[in-house]
C-alpha cells in the first residue's frame, strides 16, 4: 500500500529546487532543470532503476528486464512562478509505484513539458511521437537570447540527437499519469480523484492587426484606424462566438501593442487567441465564424487584419481498456481541458490519467494545492492498474 507519508518525503526532495518568494523556477535546460534531474536519479537508484536520458532530454528510470515497459510519470520543470505540485506530483507518485508494485515498469519525467522558456510545451513527448518541428524549436530564443540548441547543448544534451528520439517510444507499452487537477470539478463532486476520458481538442491563433497610428487628441474619429480598438471588438467577438457553448472557452492569452504610447492612437498589434472545446469541430466551427468576423471588423475600422493557427490539437480520448482498469474503484471519468504528455504519448500507445484534487482550482501558481493522502489515492488506483495492465 502506497502511502502519503512516502509521496511526501519523495516530493519534500523538491522543494528547494528552483524555489523563490513568487512560487518554483524550474525552467528546462537551467541549473534548476538539473538539480531536479539528480534528485530523479537518486530515486532511481534507491530502486535499482537504471537510469538515462533520451535523444530529446527526457529522464528513464528503467528496469533491469527487456523492453517493452509501462511507464508512469509527468514532468519535473515548472513555469515561472510554478507551484509545488504540477508536473512533481506525478514523478514523485510514479517512484513510489514503482517502489510498490510486482511489475517491471519505467519511470518518465517529459522534458520541457510546461515550454515556460522556449513556448515549446510538451516538448518531450511530442519529439518521442515524432510530432516535433526539430529545426524551428532548436532555432527558438529564449527572453536572453540564447537559443534551445545552444541551451541543450550546455546542459550536456546533444540537440542533434533529436530527430531520433522516436526511437525510444518503442521501450513503451503504455503510458500513465498522474496529475494535479488543474480545475475545482473533483473538489466540487467531493471526489479525490478522477479518470481523464479525453483531452480537449485545441487551438491556438495568432492575430496580425495593422492600423495607423496617429494623434490620440487630433485625430477625428472618422479618420482613424486604431488597431487596438479593432483588436478589442475582434477578442469580444471571438468570445461571444463561443458563449452558447458551455464546454467552449475563449482566452485572449497576449496582447503586444505598438507604439503603446499614453498620446498615440495604436497603429499595430498582435494579439494570440486560445481556444478549447471537448469536440475538435465546434473549435473549427469557431474558427471559421472568427475569421468571418475578423473580415467585418476590418472593413468597419479600416484596418488590415490576418489570421494563422499557430498551433491545434485534435485531443485525444485515451484508451478504453486504460479507462476501465483506472475506474474499477469508481472514480468519476472527466474531459480535461489541458494538455499533458500522457495526451501526447496516447497518440501511438495505450495512454491514461488520473487528477488529484485541488481545492483551489489554481494551477501554475504557487497557490495549487493537493493532499497527499488524495495523491495517495491516486497512486494506489494506478498501481492497480498497472498490475492488471503489465
Amino acid at each position: 500500500m502506497i502511502t502519503a507519508d512516502d509521496i511526501e518525503a519523495r516530493l519534500a526532495g523538491l522543494d528547494a529546487i528552483g524555489a523563490t518568494d513568487a512560487g518554483f523556477h524550474r525552467l528546462a535546460w537551467t541549473d534548476e532543470d538539473r538539480a531536479a534531474a539528480a534528485w530523479f536519479a537518486e530515486q532511481g537508484a534507491r530502486l535499482g532503476l537504471r537510469v538515462e536520458r533520451d535523444g530529446a532530454g527526457n529522464l528513464w528510470a528503467v528496469p533491469d528486464v527487456p523492453p517493452p515497459w509501462w511507464g508512469v510519470g509527468s514532468h519535473l520543470d515548472t513555469v515561472a512562478g510554478g507551484g509545488r505540485y504540477d508536473g512533481a506530483l506525478g514523478v514523485a507518485c510514479a517512484f513510489a509505484i514503482a517502489a510498490a508494485i510486482d511489475r517491471a515498469v519505467a519511470v518518465v519525467s517529459f522534458a520541457d513539458e510546461e515550454g515556460a522558456r522556449y513556448n515549446t510545451p510538451t516538448f518531450g513527448s511530442r519529439a518521442l511521437v515524432g510530432r516535433l518541428d526539430v529545426d524551428d524549436v532548436l532555432a527558438r530564443a529564449d527572453a536572453s537570447g540564447v537559443t534551445m540548441a545552444d541551451a541543450m547543448q550546455r546542459f550536456g544534451v546533444d540537440p542533434a540527437g533529436l530527430r531520433a528520439a522516436p526511437v525510444a517510444l518503442e521501450r513503451l507499452r503504455g503510458f500513465l499519469e498522474i496529475h494535479i487537477d488543474q480545475s475545482r470539478a473533483l473538489e466540487e463532486a467531493g471526489r479525490p480523484i478522477g479518470v481523464v476520458s479525453a483531452l480537449a481538442g485545441r487551438m491556438r491563433v495568432a492575430v496580425e492587426i495593422d492600423g495607423e497610428a496617429d494623434h490620440a487628441g487630433t485625430t477625428r474619429r472618422s479618420e482613424r484606424r486604431d488597431a487596438l480598438a479593432a483588436a478589442a471588438r475582434l477578442i469580444v467577438g471571438a468570445e461571444d462566438l463561443a458563449a452558447p457553448n458551455p464546454d467552449f472557452v475563449v482566452t485572449p492569452t497576449r496582447v503586444l501593442v505598438e507604439p503603446n504610447a499614453l498620446s498615440t492612437i495604436p497603429g499595430a498589434v498582435r494579439l494570440w487567441l486560445d481556444a478549447r472545446a471537448p469536440r475538435i469541430e465546434d473549435v473549427h466551427a469557431w474558427r471559421t465564424a472568427v475569421d468571418e468576423a475578423a473580415t467585418r471588423i476590418a472593413a468597419e475600422r479600416r484596418v488590415d487584419i490576418r489570421l494563422a493557427t499557430a498551433s491545434r490539437s485534435a485531443g485525444v480520448e485515451f484508451d478504453a481498456a486504460v479507462r476501465a482498469a483506472l475506474v474499477a474503484d469508481g472514480a468519476p471519468e472527466l474531459v480535461c481541458f489541458a494538455g499533458h504528455d500522457a495526451g501526447v504519448i496516447g497518440e501511438q500507445r495505450p495512454a491514461g490519467m488520473v487528477l488529484v484534487r485541488n481545492p483551489t482550482g489554481v494551477s501554475h501558481s504557487p497557490r495549487e494545492d493537493v493532499s497527499v493522502a488524495d495523491a495517495a489515492v491516486a497512486a494506489n488506483a494506478v498501481a492497480a492498474a498497472l498490475e492488471e495492465l503489465a
